[in-house]
């Protein structure tokens, strides 16, 4: 009740669209109301980009409204942002302000993104177009913000900015993005685009994945009752009919459509399935460096750095976008030179690449060229032949797909090319460099089952922290004046030891240098998208404060979890059980919250 108090600022009514005689869209709604904020969840290729231009009226539909209130204000972020002819980045941001808007906030968006306004926008890496399209759309502060994979591209300081950004503004927000940590972090209502049809959720992401697949249930359970009718119906039409057709004409009808439905019956769409090429297993030391250190133009990536690689092990590198995690990753495999040191890798190593960058797909290359290498139509996986177009399927592609351009592809399906065409490769060394890019939830839930499962070895680089926890044996990190530091397990386990460290430090007047959990190393100061370690009043008291905040959050954890680990609770005062379990998903909530925070100003600090 109250959350429909207020009109919408945005309502999107019956809309539909066919693609190429497709129905993509067969009848949308979408409400965005004041103040919300809303995960609009789907398969890759089930319109939600679409959707969102839409709303952003940037594409027409076949059919149905689109209503804007008067007076409301309105910013698109794209996946793919435009600078058209601008010379600048200040001029580019400004142009998204309206007459009314405050040009401070276009200061304040690039400071704390890390740009300057003279930068040349053809110049910009990835990651910092992201960023100049990001400031343009938040400058504003627009009564909605539309945003598409807005942390594609991004480092973990930024996404941790952007976060904080969204939680302090007033704009109603749509986003779109495969960042489960994010969307729970951002979100307070799910729409889930399905089939060409929306359905909504009055709850964040968090609760998303559990209604989803009830609904899928239930939709299960009426199909099968819609069998069972038809059943019952087509037994009645062979053995009852005669001598009464003329009377039972309605029925018989009634039969042609269950028939009908049951075969415009849309089930979900299938499963992306998706295995690795196995190939001979390695020796057990796969990746041995000694001291390598690398520098470009007067700034070292890469100081000291020593590790031992084992056969089985999955490491993370994590960091600030320009800290060297891809040098880093391609000296471990012996792509690049160190400028000292070496590196040694193991016997009988196989190695399959994703790389960011995805410069192994050539647009005007087709589909099965990108996988075959342009000989013929068959493939090998796990040293058999396949068509390609039965491999493709696997990854859910069309068989009218496979002479499509790789340029024609959307990303979602490009990244879903690429990873077949790296999994297709007999391989013992998996090197993933930031392949969640542009994958669906779904898609991203295989990958992460492969990868934790993966029976050779994975260096993986990734700035999503949920995927990190779940695949990852240990994470490598950079520190201050270009060390790396490794730690045991995933992102989270990471935090806790930093700031374990932080607090031994701490209790000994900063005499002790910080515990290093694995190995010391080294990368150049991060070139962190903030003021630096120059921290606000406001940052500074975070800083300091927030572990004593952790702790007590911990410790508050710990007895709650003790309290709930007597059998008998349950039955003596089943309330107080219910009310500690729900005590605990917040404060484990809040504890997620405090940790990636206090990383965050500590990587500042420490800038």
């Amino acid at each position: 009740m109250s959350r429909m108090a207020s009109p919408p600022l945005l309502r999107l009514d019956d809309v539909r669209l066919t693609f190429g005689g497709t129905p993509l869209l067969t009848g949308c709604e979408l409400n965005v109301l004041p103040g919300d904020r809303i995960a609009l969840v789907g398969r890759n290729g089930s319109g939600k980009s679409t959707l969102l231009k839409i709303a952003a009226g940037q594409v027409e539909p076949d059919g149905g409204e689109v209503f804007l209130k008067p007076g409301t204000t309105l910013r698109y972020l794209p996946q793919e942002p435009d600078f058209g002819t601008f010379e600048s980045v200040g001029d580019y941001v400004r142009s998204g302000l309206g007459p009314a808007d405050d040009s401070y906030r276009v200061d304040m968006c690039l400071i704390a993104l890390g740009l300057s306004e003279d930068m040349v926008p053809s110049n910009l890496s990835g990651g910092e177009a992201r960023r100049a399209a990001l400031a343009r759309t938040l400058a504003p502060e627009p009564d909605i913000i539309l945003l598409d994979e807005p942390t594609n591209h991004l480092d973990l300081p930024t996404i941790e900015w952007l976060e904080g950004e969204l939680g302090q503004i007033k704009s109603a927000i749509v986003t779109i993005s495969h960042d489960r940590r994010f969307l729970q972090t951002v979100t307070r209502a799910t729409v889930w685009l399905d089939r060409g049809s929306a359905k909504r959720l009055d709850e964040g992401f968090a609760s998303f994945e559990g209604w989803r697949d009830k609904l899928l249930e239930e939709e299960e359970r009426d199909l099968q009752k819609l069998d069972r009718k038809i059943v019952r119906e087509e037994h009645w039409l062979r053995y009852g009919v005669t001598a009464r057709r003329t009377r039972n004409q309605r029925r018989l009808e009634g039969l042609h459509q269950l028939r009908r439905d049951r075969k415009d019956a849309r089930r979900a769409e299938g499963k992306v399935v998706m295995s690795a090429g196995e190939t001979r297993e390695s020796g057990k030391l796969v990746i041995e460096a000694f001291d390598i250190s690398k520098t470009y133009d007067d700034r070292t990536l890469v100081r000291d750095f020593s590790t031992r690689i084992a056969r089985g092990d999955r490491l993370g590198l994590v960091g600030p976008n320009g800290a060297g995690k891809t040098t880093l990753l391609k000296m471990l495999i012996g792509a690049i030179e160190p400028d000292t040191g070496r590196v040694k890798l193991g016997t009988n190593l196989d190695l399959a690449f994703l790389d960011q960058k995805r410069a192994a797909l050539q647009d005007e290359e087709s589909v099965t060229d990108a996988l075959t290498g342009g000989k013929g139509d068959q493939v090998m996986v796990n040293g058999e032949p396949r068509h390609v177009a039965g491999y493709l399927k696997d990854f859910l592609f069309k068989p009218e797909q496979m002479r499509t351009p790789v340029g024609n592809l959307s990303g979602g399906e490009r990244a879903r090319l690429l990873l077949a065409k790296t999994l297709a490769t007999p391989a013992n060394l998996l090197v993933l460099d930031e392949p969640t890019n542009d994958l669906d939830m779904e898609t991203l839930d295989l990958l992460e089952e492969l990868v934790a499962n993966y029976p050779g070895t994975v260096l993986l680089v990734s700035h999503d922290r949920d995927f990190l926890d779940r695949t990852v044996t240990s994470v490598v990190n950079p520190a201050e004046a270009g060390r790396w530091l490794e730690y045991a397990g995933g992102y989270s386990d990471m935090l806790a030891q930093k700031r374990d460290a932080a607090k031994t430090q701490k209790s000994d007047g900063g005499k002790s240098a910080p515990k290093k959990t694995a190995v010391s190393n080294a990368s150049a100061s991060p070139k962190l998208p903030s003021t630096s370690n120059k921290l606000s009043y406001k940052q500074k008291f975070a800083l300091e404060n927030l572990p004593k905040e952790i702790e007590q959050l911990e410790n508050r954890i710990a007895r709650a979890e003790s309290e709930m680990s007597d059998p008998n609770l349950f039955a003596k005062n089943p309330d107080r059980f219910n009310q500690i379990a729900s005590a605990i998903d917040a404060d484990r909530a809040a504890l997620a919250k405090a940790e990636d925070e206090w990383l965050e100003l500590e990587m500042m600090a420490s800038g």
